[in-house]
């Protein structure tokens, strides 16, 4: 899905409607996860109808961990892989050699 089209606003509501398919499918109700998660009902409500306008990320990721799905925010910002410039560049070093051809 192309999310460069959409508004912040409308992606928190896709959010919010795809949360709420898990939070039913896990048959927990908006105050089982309001009381997991230290929110108030009222914040689940509005995230899962959209009506939220501005969701606060710790709110988001309490939110997450009743449902399982805390562990995939590491998809939202992925590591960075090892550059292997500056992995090569870390591993090459000087060897100092004395005259007759020993390290020091």
């Amino acid at each position: 899905m192309d999310l460069k089209k959409y508004s912040n606003s409308q992606i928190l509501q896709m959010l919010g409607l795809r949360y709420k398919d898990y939070r039913l499918v896990m048959n927990l109700s908006q105050g089982d996860i309001a009381k997991a998660a230290g929110v108030s009902v009222s914040t689940v409500h509005k995230f899962e109808t959209g009506t939220i306008t501005n969701m606060n990320i710790n709110n988001l990721m309490a939110m997450l961990r009743p449902v399982g799905l805390l562990d995939r925010i590491d998809d939202l910002i992925p590591e960075q892989p090892a550059n292997p410039y500056l992995t090569a560049t870390k591993q090459q070093h000087r060897v100092r050699r004395t005259q007759n051809g020993k390290d020091y």
